[in-house]
């Protein structure tokens, strides 16, 4: 087996990824003092961002979730949105900074996901069902459309229940494998007030 099938393909080097990201640093730097446009990110932080939301997703924690796409698309857009916070100076893992930053992003995308089903069950809660089926006109499409929502309706409760189980597994920690205490604190740093303005703006 060779050694880069036992890293996995979600593997990133550390001392690598701090050297390209510092360099990226340094351009950027440069670029605002020259009052030039911010450089482009490179391809391989792009791929770097990738493949730790991609990690993270497949934890057993995230990994039954429907919508673990989106919680990958989240992550990778607020490592690009934070990723000039992160200094070299201050920390020498950016792996723990930007795996941190993508874990605070999937539990944000679960609990947008959880407001949405809630308005989901309560709007069909409240649908007074039976009028529905007296009202109906015996067309094909009145029919289908009344079966699919007595099909919700009795879904409603088990999908509910199942989301709460999902979520007793999510616990607001950080990931065992991350022992940068400084990089956490950057990440942190930038955390709440993302967190914040979620409060904020609950539609966002």
């Amino acid at each position: 087996m060779t050694k880069e099938k036992k890293r996995g393909k979600h593997y990133i080097d550390n001392k690598e990824f701090l050297v390209k990201i510092s360099e990226y640093r340094e351009r950027r730097l440069a670029a605002e003092a020259a009052g030039e446009e911010k450089p482009r990110v490179t391809n391989y932080l792009g791929e770097c961002f990738v493949k730790i939301g991609n990690h993270l997703a497949y934890k057993s924690n995230f990994v039954n979730y429907s919508f673990r796409d989106e919680m990958i698309l989240d992550g990778i857009e607020n490592c690009i949105t934070y990723m000039d916070n992160f200094d070299p100076a201050k920390s020498s893992n950016p792996f723990a900074y930007f795996t941190q930053i993508t874990y605070y992003a999937f539990l944000r995308r679960i609990q947008k996901e959880k407001k949405q089903l809630d308005t989901k069950y309560k709007y069909i809660n409240s649908l007074d069902m039976q009028e529905l089926f007296a009202s109906a006109d015996g067309s094909e499409g009145s029919t289908e459309f009344l079966e699919y929502m007595r099909k919700q309706v009795d879904e409603a409760g088990t999908l509910e229940q199942q989301h709460a189980e999902q979520k007793s597994k999510i616990k607001p920690r950080r990931p065992k494998y991350l022992d940068d205490k400084e990089a956490l604190k950057l990440a942190k740093e930038k955390i709440e007030p993302m967190k914040d303005l979620e409060e904020d703006n609950p539609d966002a």
